[in-house]
C-alpha cells in the first residue's frame, strides 16, 4: 500500500484530500491528513465578527464534516518532518509516506514586534484570529472618539485586501452609529499605497480618500511604544493612536523551520509554477505554507489545488509535473456594510476593471463598488463549505476571465 500524507486540514489540505481520493484507488493508496485542531475555521469570516455581522460560531465547523470517506484523519501535533527518510513524527506516533503535501498554513506572531505584547488585547487588537476578532468586537462598539489606526507590520500577510476591508467597513459602521466625525481612520502600511498593483491602488486608494481614510505609506514598523500609544518605524518616526488594529507579522509553522524545510519565516521554498518544494523530493506545498509571490488567500489555495493534484497524479503515474500555476487569485473586497468590489489577477496581469462572468448569477463588476459584489462575498461562505472543501468543481471553472477578456487559466 502506497501512502499520501497531507499535513494540515485547512482549506488547502482538505481540498487536496477530496480531489486525490477521487483520483487514487483505495486498494492501492492510503491517504492520511494530520492536524492538531479538530475545528475548521472559515478565516474570511473573522473580518465580520468585530462588526457583529458574524459570530465566531458562524465561522467554525468540525473538520470531520469535510474529510472525505476513505481518508484517515489524525488529530495530533506534528513535531518533525524528515524528507530524507520520508517520515513525519507527531506527539503520538510516526507516519511514513511516498508523497507528501504541506498545507500547514500561516500564523500571526505579534511577539515579533517589540512592545506589541505589552498591551495586546488592551488597546492593541487583531482580527486575524478567532479570539482576536471576538475581543475586538466590544472594543470597536465602545469606541466613539479618537484615532483608530490599522497597521500592517510587514509583508507577506494573509488576505492582502483585508486591512482595506476593515477600514471601509469601520467607516460605514461609525457613520451608522453617528460618531464618524469624531473618529480618525488611518492605514499605516509598509506598502507604497493602498495596494501593490497600480490600477487597483489608484481605485482602492481613491475610495479611501472618498471615505476620509488617511494612508501613511512606506512605514516600516520597528516597535510599539504602548506607554505613549505610538507606532515607531525604523527611522525613529512616530505615529500616535488611540486604538490600534494590527496585522502582525505572519509566519509559517515553526515545525517547518525546525525540520529544515522552511525559510527564516517558516515558509517552504516552493516552485512558483509546479508548486513542488524546491529542495525536497516527493513534496508539494499549498496555500499559506508556500513562499510563492501571490496572495495568501483561500482562492489561491483553491487554484493551486487543481495544479498540485494534476501534477501529483502525473508523477505518480510516471509523468512530469507539466501543469503550471500562474499565480491566479481573486477576491471580493467589502467596501461598506452593503457593497463590495472584486479583483482578479495572476503573476503577470494586474487587477483591472471589467466584468467577471458567473453562469446563473450574472457578471460581477471587477474593481466596481456594487451591492451585487457584496452578495457575492456573502454567498461565498456557502460555496466554500458546500463545494470547495468537498472537492466539487465550481460553476465558473475552468473559464475565468480577467477584466472580461483574459483567460487566466490558459496554462491549465
Amino acid at each position: 500500500m502506497k501512502k499520501l500524507l497531507i499535513l494540515g486540514s485547512g482549506c488547502g489540505g482538505t481540498m487536496i484530500a477530496a480531489k486525490m481520493r477521487k483520483l487514487l484507488a483505495e486498494k492501492e493508496w492510503d491517504i492520511t491528513i494530520i492536524d492538531r485542531d479538530p475545528m475548521h475555521h472559515y478565516q474570511p469570516g473573522w473580518l465580520f465578527v468585530p462588526f457583529g455581522i458574524y459570530t465566531p460560531g458562524d465561522c467554525v465547523k468540525p473538520k470531520a464534516e469535510f474529510i472525505p470517506k476513505g481518508v484517515n484523519f489524525v488529530l495530533d501535533t506534528i513535531t518533525n518532518i524528515d524528507p530524507k527518510n520520508k517520515v513525519v513524527t507527531t506527539k503520538e506516533g510516526k507516519y511514513d509516506y511516498d508523497w507528501i503535501v504541506i498545507g500547514t498554513g500561516a500564523r500571526v506572531v505579534p511577539e515579533e514586534v517589540e512592545g506589541m505584547m505589552d498591551d495586546w488585547r488592551g488597546d492593541i487588537h487583531d482580527f486575524y484570529t478567532p479570539d482576536g476578532a471576538a475581543a475586538l468586537m466590544p472594543k470597536l462598539h465602545d469606541f466613539t472618539k479618537g484615532k483608530l489606526i490599522l497597521n500592517i507590520a510587514e509583508t507577506p500577510y494573509k488576505c492582502p485586501v483585508a486591512p482595506l476591508e476593515f477600514l471601509y467597513m469601520a467607516d460605514d459602521f461609525f457613520k451608522k452609529r453617528g460618531v464618524r466625525d469624531n473618529i480618525e481612520l488611518e492605514l499605516v502600511t509598509p506598502l507604497t499605497g493602498a495596494f501593490t498593483k497600480s490600477v487597483a491602488n489608484r481605485i482602492l486608494g481613491g475610495l479611501c480618500k472618498e471615505k476620509g481614510i488617511n494612508i501613511v505609506p512606506n512605514f516600516v514598523l520597528d516597535s510599539v511604544d504602548t506607554k505613549n500609544k505610538a507606532l515607531v518605524n525604523v527611522m525613529g518616526e512616530e505615529i500616535n493612536y488611540d486604538l490600534l488594529v494590527s496585522i502582525p507579522p505572519n509566519f509559517g509553522q515553526q515545525v517547518l523551520e525546525d525540520s529544515g524545510i522552511g525559510d527564516a519565516m517558516c515558509f517552504v521554498p516552493t516552485d512558483n509554477h509546479t508548486l513542488k518544494a524546491e529542495e525536497h523530493e516527493n513534496m508539494y506545498v499549498i496555500g499559506d505554507a508556500t513562499n510563492v509571490p501571490t496572495s495568501k488567500a483561500g482562492s489561491v489555495a483553491h487554484f493551486e489545488c487543481d495544479i498540485i493534484c494534476e501534477n501529483l497524479f502525473s508523477e505518480i503515474n510516471g509523468g512530469e509535473p507539466h501543469h503550471k500555476f500562474d499565480g491566479h487569485s481573486n477576491c471580493f473586497i467589502v467596501t461598506s456594510l452593503e457593497k463590495a468590489s472584486l479583483i482578479d489577477f495572476n503573476y503577470e496581469t494586474e487587477p483591472l476593471p471589467g466584468k467577471f462572468p458567473l453562469p446563473g448569477v450574472g457578471p460581477f463588476d471587477l474593481l466596481g463598488d456594487t451591492r451585487m459584489n457584496y452578495y457575492g462575498k456573502q454567498m461565498f461562505r456557502w460555496v466554500y463549505y458546500n463545494l470547495m472543501l468537498k472537492g466539487h468543481e465550481l460553476p465558473f471553472e475552468p473559464n475565468m476571465y480577467m477584466a472580461g477578456k483574459i483567460d487566466v487559466r490558459k496554462n491549465k
